[in-house]
């Protein structure tokens, strides 16, 4: 008579070798995202849970220089402006949080909230308005911390975005939890991302969100133009050669008479571009690029 337990298949195999080899410590990261690969193409969990994996591991390397956003790319608000110009800018950007700059770029004075300034705004009525007095405290950090670490502190004070600096304490770029977080789950959307069943979402007659993936064929029976999709399947690809190098976020370019914006992008592709529909002069160049926010 065999007393031997019953044999589970593959999956039961799979998971003795697995923790067999974990017994063995695997020497660096490099060998144990290898072995958690293995155990993925055996099926012991989905793709997404070893993306997850992964992404925690590479948050444990990474430094906030590799993520962060560059300084030209920073939305920044002046501490002076008409309370007008800085509502425009907080409205067209989209963001929540802004740096407010003092004299120049390298002096940050101050975090301002967009729900602070909505609200300040809306409330005062006795025409005086002065936005140092809405401002939190900015954090500053050096370009060598640690994502693990950051993400740390971020949970432990509450914050969410800090100022970057280099080692002349020259403001570097800024990064917030949720560039932390994507390197772990992936891209968050927000309420300027397009549904997953949509492609192009329409947010006025002029402005348009619009998926880096949409087919150029689809963009164009969108919005009557006449790309060609022979060289390129999406409208990600046609900016990216249009633009002549893989674009970070906050690039532009104007084709025909349509403004591009990058708004996320990694460093294999565009992901989210913004849309606005300008008026065609009776002379204008088919395609500007310009990097400025």
């Amino acid at each position: 008579m065999n007393n031997d337990p019953p044999d589970n298949g593959p999956a039961r195999h799979w998971s003795a070798r697995l923790k067999q080899a974990l017994l063995r410590e695997p020497a660096d990261n490099e060998q144990l995202v290898k072995l958690l690969r293995s155990a993925q193409r055996n099926n012991l969990y989905d793709a997404d849970a070893l993306a997850m994996i992964e992404g925690v591991l590479q948050v444990d390397d990474l430094q906030v220089r590799d993520i962060m956003i560059p300084r030209s790319q920073v939305v920044m608000l002046e501490g002076d402006a008409d309370p007008q110009i800085l509502l425009r800018t907080v409205v067209e950007s989209g963001h929540s949080r802004f740096p407010v700059i003092g004299e120049s770029r390298d002096e940050i004075v101050g975090i301002l909230l967009a729900k602070d300034l909505l609200l300040y705004a809306f409330q005062r009525t006795d025409g005086r308005f002065n936005v140092r007095d809405m401002l939190r405290p900015a954090v500053f950090i050096p370009e060598s911390k640690r994502l693990n670490v950051l993400l740390k502190e971020f949970r432990s004070s509450r914050n969410h975005i800090a100022i970057v600096v280099d080692e002349y304490g020259g403001v570097a770029g800024m990064v917030t939890i949720e560039d932390v977080l994507e390197q772990i789950v992936g891209e968050i959307e927000d309420e300027h991302d397009v549904e997953e069943e949509d492609t192009i979402r329409k947010h006025s007659e002029v402005h348009y969100t619009v998926k880096a993936l949409t087919p150029v064929e689809d963009f164009n029976e969108y919005f009557g133009t006449t790309h060609s999709d022979e060289e390129f399947d999406t409208i990600g690809g046609l900016v990216t050669h249009r633009i002549g190098h893989l674009p970070e976020r906050g690039e532009r370019v104007v084709i025909d008479n349509i403004l591009f914006k990058v708004l996320r992008a990694d460093n294999r592709r565009i992901h989210m571009l913004q849309l606005t529909l300008l008026p065609r002069p009776a002379e204008q160049p088919d395609t500007e690029i310009s990097s400025t926010p």
